[in-house]
């Protein structure tokens, strides 16, 4: 009997890449096979040498289709099978390989908008107008603050089903705003999974007829930014504290390269309020909101744990992420 994978990847969009997907046709207990796919029409290659390789690097069930039928994430390859420029995850399977022994768990918390059909405005925002202001949407119940829940549940349902590590969801401070958490996971399976919760929460959202955003700052003014807050330990983190301040540190030595990497747009949310650091400054601290680098405060209570790195924007690509935490800390 016959199922269908649906083959999912990073395309080449500037400055902010997309999801894309096609469905093909298998044979049952067939493997995924490498496939080929028009770079042209993905801004990764010209018309006349058009030609892009997709190779499978994680599948799980899918929870739309049902039955046999399966996710594929892959990643993108030239003809002469090494990795295409906009492939991150390739770097990021060298970082990982060259520090496994410090066994890198993370965990990342995907903050996204919910717009209505015509993508223009948030739904929950009154036409020509503006809500209530912010504060009284996060965590919220009723229908007078809680806007898109059907579009969050049923995005949660789908990544349980696929066997996604989603670990929770929330409604967050702006209306229309919302998170869910996948981890804690390695490097590349938090990575390959949340690409993964991504087009699902497109693909869901379908259904609603609403889009999604992980614009960073998706509503100019007195409103939060998106963010993907990454948190991120070592084994040594995890059974000791000291290991923690010397990552922060270490962190903090190596602003530049981990800013240029942390998604566009970013600057427009790190701007020192609304529960950031300027993006210009580096600050770490005890349940500090407000700091780039959050310890949480139960993590100096026991004394040992994890960090939340707090500056990555919603729009961020987690192979980049994962690579420059455990780069930057382990090397």
């Amino acid at each position: 009997m016959a199922f269908k994978a649906e083959y999912i990847w990073i395309d080449g969009t500037e400055p902010s890449p997309s999801l894309r997907s096609k469905t093909r046709v298998l044979a049952d207990g067939s493997d995924f096979p490498i496939w080929g796919f028009d770079g042209s029409s993905t801004n990764q290659a010209p018309g006349e040498n058009s030609d892009c390789v997709l190779r499978p690097v994680f599948s799980c069930p899918d929870p739309i289709s049902g039955g046999n039928n399966k996710l594929v994430m892959c990643e993108v390859l030239l003809p002469d099978m090494s990795p295409h420029p906009t492939n991150n995850r390739a770097a990021c399977v060298e970082v990982a390989s060259k520090f496994e022994n410090y066994e890198s768990w993370f965990g990342i918390e995907q903050e996204f908008t919910l717009f209505e059909a015509d993508g223009k405005q948030p739904i929950g925002f009154p036409d020509g107008g503006f809500p209530e202001a912010q504060g009284p949407y996060y965590c919220s119940v009723g229908a007078n603050y809680n806007f898109g829940r059907e579009v969050s549940e049923a995005h949660a349902t789908a990544c349980i089903d696929a066997g996604i590590g989603i670990a929770g969801t929330n409604a967050e401070v702006m209306p229309g705003q919302w998170e869910f958490q996948v981890g804690p996971l390695g490097p590349l399976e938090v990575s390959d999974q949340l690409w993964v919760a991504r087009w699902l929460l497109h693909r869901v959202a379908e259904e609603f007829d609403i889009v999604v955003s992980i614009d960073p700052k998706p509503v100019s003014g007195d409103w939060n930014g998106a963010g993907c807050h990454t948190n991120f330990s070592t084994k040594a983190m995890r059974e000791s504290y000291q290991p923690i301040i010397d990552a922060c540190e270490a962190i903090g030595k190596n602003i530049n390269e981990h800013m240029a990497n942390y998604g566009v747009g970013n600057e427009k949310r790190l701007t020192g309020l609304h529960e950031t650091q300027r993006i210009d400054q580096f600050s770490y601290g005890v349940s500090d909101r407000g700091a780039s680098i959050r310890i949480p405060w139960q993590v100096e209570v026991d004394q040992k744990g994890y960090l939340e790195d707090r500056r990555p924007a919603s729009n961020m690509d987690p192979y980049l992420v994962t690579k420059l935490l455990i780069q930057t800390t382990c090397g």
